[in-house]
């Protein structure tokens, strides 16, 4: 608000299609949470109320049986499932991500021969479609003795994410200011030095950016984990949503198959949320510069 010479208040004019652009967001967003609205409701009501559909609330008795169930099932309880998905999502966000910043920091910085044709060919890696490398990857692990293992998955995680978030940071590298290398170069620093030092901590959208989506795509991975995964007792969390549905031959609870969804999907909305101001400043910083 500003005021006019007589001391009025004057309310500024909005735009018309500024109105328009945030209506269309909004309703799109209401868009999305409608499903999620659909699963929350049938996580927390019994099966008989919801066998008309959801949104019939007459009668709404809402109970947390089916959280309690999903957790204590005696074959596949879903505490486990969580503790596994941690115990590979962590150390394949964090793997790849180190890794993949060495090197895309010598792409950014350093010349060599078939510079730009070995960085081209590394992220032509991210068009393989994962069913055409099931097959080798599962030969290669059984072989390795890393088939039904945490650092078999872990590993393949690894390599799958290097080539994409070698792009990424890549990009990002080369928007950085080179003057304060340079002037830490002729102090003596070394170049790890200058990179573990300057570098990373420039970087630190970035890797929160990359983190956020590493970490999101090996939570919710069900593809390598259904090849590499086979003991009950390594189960992650995506494989036992659809086992802790069973309730017979012919019958799936849905309760308790939508409570498991939403504690399985509730972890990744919260490392979203703590990251959220990073994550957006990596995703504006490395597309300034490609």
């Amino acid at each position: 608000m500003t005021a006019n010479r007589r001391g009025r208040l004057r309310i500024p004019k909005i735009p018309v299609r500024t109105v328009v652009i945030h209506a269309i967001a909004w309703g799109i967003g209401l868009l999305w949470l409608f499903p999620f609205l659909g699963v929350f409701m049938t996580s927390i009501r019994p099966v008989t109320e919801i066998l008309n559909g959801w949104w019939v609330t007459n009668p709404f008795n809402p109970t947390l049986q089916n959280f309690q169930t999903a957790f204590t099932d005696p074959t596949t309880p879903m505490w486990r499932g969580l503790r596994n998905s941690f115990i590979v999502a962590i150390p394949s966000t964090f793997l790849p991500i180190f890794i993949a910043s060495l090197g895309a920091y010598g792409f950014a910085r350093f010349r060599f021969p078939m510079r730009d044709y070995l960085f081209l060919a590394i992220v032509l890696f991210m068009a393989i479609p994962q069913q055409m490398v099931a097959i080798p990857i599962f030969v290669t692990m059984i072989n390795a003795g890393l088939w039904d293992t945490f650092l078999g998955v872990i590993l393949v995680h690894t390599a799958w994410a290097l080539p994409w978030i070698l792009l990424f940071m890549r990009n990002f590298f080369q928007t950085l200011p080179l003057e304060v290398e340079e002037a830490a170069r002729v102090d003596g620093a070394s170049d790890f030095r200058i990179f573990y030092k300057i570098v990373l901590p420039m970087s630190l959208p970035a890797l929160a950016a990359v983190a956020v989506l590493q970490f999101m795509w090996v939570w919710n991975d069900f593809f390598f984990a259904k090849v590499l995964l086979f003991s009950s007792q390594n189960l992650v969390a995506t494989q036992l949503v659809p086992l802790l549905s069973e309730a017979g031959p012919f019958h799936k609870d849905q309760g308790i198959l939508s409570a498991a969804s939403i504690v399985v999907m509730i972890v990744p909305i919260i490392v979203f949320a703590t990251m959220q101001r990073y994550y957006i400043r990596g995703m504006i910083g490395w597309t300034i510069k490609g």
